[in-house]
């Protein structure tokens, strides 16, 4: 599929099939999220996949809200995505770079995260991105090192919907020259 299509038609999707996404394809999807920007190319997103049905059970019954834990439920796997702290939008003395401070990293993830999810798309794969559950009892659940930052869970597997795209804004609404 080409690049307009893969962005127009890619869906956040929250029903899977039982089917596993296997490592070789989730491999594959990562060796294209890499290609993200990053802050002075810094590379500071990691994902930990959770294939586990225990762990991701426990993620979502203990970790979020009703509403994510179904599609976390129906996915092959749950992603937690992270970064590296303190070397987004930092000088190598530690001080920061700009008035935004170390909120580049949130950047920096959100251009990965979108990119593994149209990645995903190209290879079949769906996903929804998730933000609202506990940070600090999923990183303690998925062993997350000290030197990381939880910033969002992706759950991915074989769609089992294929849902409409949502009314957008259109082009004038969203675009100003001056």
């Amino acid at each position: 599929m080409n690049l307009v299509e893969c962005i127009n038609t890619r869906r956040s999707i929250r029903k899977f099939t039982e089917d596993p996404v296997s490592h070789e394809t989730i491999e594959k999807i990562v060796e294209l999220a890499k290609m993200a920007p990053s802050w002075k190319n810094t590379q500071i997103t990691r994902y930990t996949i959770v294939e586990s049905k225990e762990l991701k059970d426990k993620i979502a019954a203990e970790a979020t809200i009703p509403f994510n834990a179904n599609s976390i439920n129906s996915a092959a796997a749950v992603v937690a995505v992270s970064v590296v702290k303190s070397r987004c939008g930092f000088e190598r003395d530690g001080s920061y770079s700009t008035v935004k401070k170390d909120s580049w990293q949130m950047f920096d993830a959100g251009a990965a995260v979108q990119t593994f999810c149209l990645a995903a798309h190209e290879y079949g794969i769906g996903s929804v991105i998730m933000g609202i559950f506990d940070y600090d009892k999923v990183a303690e659940m998925v062993d997350m090192p000290d030197t990381q930052e939880m910033v969002a869970l992706i759950a991915l597997g074989y769609p089992d919907e294929t849902p409409e795209a949502p009314k957008r804004k259109t082009v004038e609404e969203l675009l100003s020259y001056k």
